[in-house]
C-alpha cells in the first residue's frame, strides 16, 4: 500500500472541498435553448455546462491541490503556484533562445546538454522578468528541485515551442538565483486520454526531451506519491464522487424547478 488511510482521507477531502467550492462559485450560462431543455432537461444541460467549466479549471482547482497533498509525505518541500524568481542572466537568456532556434532546425532535444549550456552561460547583466510561477514545486531532502507545469491531456501542438521556452527559462532563472541548483523542469499531463493505448508522444517529440521533460499519468502521480499512487488516487476520486453524489444530484435538480 502506497498511501496511508490518513492520506487517502485528506486527498478525498481536498477533492470534495474543491468541488463544493466550484458549486458555490459557479454561475450557469443563461442560454435559452428551448428544444434542448425539452429533449434533455435543464438539469442535464446545467450538468454539461458545469462539466465544461470544470474541465477548464481542473488543473488549478483540483489537480494542483491533490498533487500537493499527495507529495507532502515524500518530499521535503511542496508548494503550488511557486515563484521561481524574476531575474535571469542575459547570456543565459540568450542561450535559451539559441536552443529554441536550433530545435526548430534540428528537432533532437537533449535536456541534460541544454542545462549544461545554461550553466555555462551564467554571466552578463541580470535581466528582470515578470516573476515566473510554477504550478507545482517539490524538493527532495537532498535539495533536488522539480518544477512542474501542469497541462491539459491534449495540449495544443502549436504551443510546444512556448512550453519548451518556459521550461528552459525556469531553469535559467533558478540558476541565476543559485548557480549550484539541482533543477528539473517538466511538463506534467495528469492522465492519458488515449488509454489503453500509449500516450501519443509523437505530438510532443521534437521540442521536448520525453524522458527528462515529460511525465504523463501514472509516471507523474507515482513520482509524487510512490509506486501505486496513481491507482490509489483514482480510487480516492471514485470514493469522493460516491460521497458527493447526493449533493451533486440535489444541486442539479434545482435547475428543473
Amino acid at each position: 500500500m502506497t498511501l496511508t488511510n490518513t492520506q487517502k482521507t485528506q486527498i478525498q477531502q481536498v477533492i470534495a472541498n474543491c468541488l463544493r467550492n466550484k458549486f458555490k462559485n459557479y454561475i450557469p450560462q443563461n442560454n435559452f435553448m428551448p428544444f434542448h431543455f425539452r429533449l434533455l432537461g435543464k438539469d442535464r444541460l446545467a450538468l454539461y455546462s458545469f462539466m465544461q467549466s470544470l474541465l477548464t479549471t481542473f488543473g488549478s482547482s483540483i489537480f494542483e491541490p491533490v498533487a500537493a497533498a499527495l507529495a507532502k509525505t515524500k518530499f521535503a518541500k511542496v508548494e503550488t503556484q511557486f515563484v521561481v524568481g524574476g531575474a535571469i542572466y542575459s547570456n543565459c537568456q540568450q542561450s535559451v533562445q539559441i536552443i529554441i532556434n536550433e530545435l526548430t532546425i534540428n528537432p533532437k532535444p537533449d535536456k541534460i546538454k541544454e542545462l549544461e549550456l545554461l550553466q555555462k552561460s551564467l554571466s552578463g547583466a541580470t535581466n528582470k522578468l515578470k516573476p515566473a510561477k510554477v504550478d507545482l514545486f517539490v524538493e527532495t531532502k537532498e535539495g533536488e528541485q522539480y518544477l512542474f507545469d501542469l497541462k491539459t491531456a491534449k495540449p495544443n501542438k502549436g504551443d510546444f515551442q512556448k512550453y519548451k521556452q518556459t521550461l528552459l527559462e525556469w531553469a535559467g532563472i533558478a540558476y541565476t538565483k543559485d548557480k549550484e541548483a539541482k533543477i528539473h523542469t517538466l511538463i506534467a499531463i495528469p492522465y492519458n486520454p488515449y488509454e489503453p493505448q500509449p500516450y501519443q508522444f509523437w505530438t510532443l517529440a521534437g521540442m521536448l526531451d520525453l524522458e527528462e521533460e515529460l511525465m504523463v499519468a501514472e509516471r507523474f502521480w507515482d513520482f509524487l506519491g510512490g509506486k501505486g499512487a496513481y491507482n490509489e488516487l483514482l480510487n480516492c476520486f471514485e470514493k469522493a464522487g460516491i460521497e458527493l453524489r447526493p449533493e451533486i444530484d440535489e444541486y442539479f435538480t434545482k435547475f428543473n424547478k
